[in-house]
């Protein structure tokens, strides 16, 4: 693992963003505010629930939202991948929001996608809500991923928790600052496991107390890595609200 010292400044000097030092299973990692999960020793970036194409996917079935989301979702994306240039991009399912997304992606974010996976490697994980795989974009559709002594998985497994990095949930968390309740997107990670935070712009949060957390993490290790506008707040869970 890289020091706490070359990890900060690595990526916080010349950025616009202050990230969060965490380690998985040993594996060194960066906790960017826009969402993504850098790791240096294997130039590998991970994001997790995009939900693109999810206002297309409401118009299917009669209710409209503002047609925006995945172009939004794709240019947060398209700025991690320009601050990183990793060599690896894995998305941890629910790329997108339902099983036809993909193949009625328009024509513009198709290209957009294909500029942004040029020249890397990049691995689309199946999820609950895309369980088939995306069409006609670049990359490998898989269930998981081992890699670099990690599991890269949609769905978190109880009793399976050693180096595993799992989306699904939507992570957030809960403090007190300044005598307002805040609540936020977060990592969580106990060392051992940890759980992304929704990339995509209109995903919603479930908080670390809620029941389907339960088994996931060590309590007395786990740290919530709280997403603020510019920068990561790490706090422990034993200071969480809830």
């Amino acid at each position: 693992m890289l020091s706490r010292l070359t990890l900060s400044e690595r990526f916080s000097n010349g950025f616009e963003c202050l990230g969060s030092e965490t380690a998985i299973n040993g594996v060194a990692a960066w906790c960017d505010p826009l969402g993504g999960l850098y790791l240096p020793d294997l130039s590998l970036l991970v994001v997790s629930d995009l939900h693109l194409e999810k206002g297309a996917a409401f118009a299917r079935r009669g209710r409209m939202l503002p047609p925006y989301d995945t172009i939004a979702t794709l240019k947060i994306l398209s700025s991690l991948i320009s601050r990183y240039d990793p060599k690896i991009v894995v998305s941890l399912g629910d790329n997108f929001h339902d099983r036809v997304g993909s193949e009625h992606l328009p024509l513009m974010l198709r290209e957009l996608i294909r500029e942004m996976a040029r020249g890397r490697e990049w691995i689309w994980i199946n999820g609950n809500h895309d369980p088939d795989g995306t069409v006609d974009l670049p990359g490998s559709s898989v269930d998981e991923m081992f890699y670099g002594n990690l599991t890269f998985r949609h769905e978190p497994k109880l009793g399976d928790a050693a180096g595993e990095i799992a989306g699904h949930l939507h992570p957030s968390a809960t403090v007190r600052r300044r005598e307002k309740t805040v609540r936020r997107p977060c990592f969580a990670t106990d060392g051992s496991r940890l759980l992304m935070p929704a990339f995509g712009v209109m995903s919603g949060g479930l908080d670390l107390r809620h029941k389907a957390m339960r088994g996931l993490f060590d309590h007395a290790a786990l740290v919530a890595h709280l997403m603020g506008r510019d920068r990561i707040y790490p706090v422990r869970f034993s200071s969480l609200l809830g």
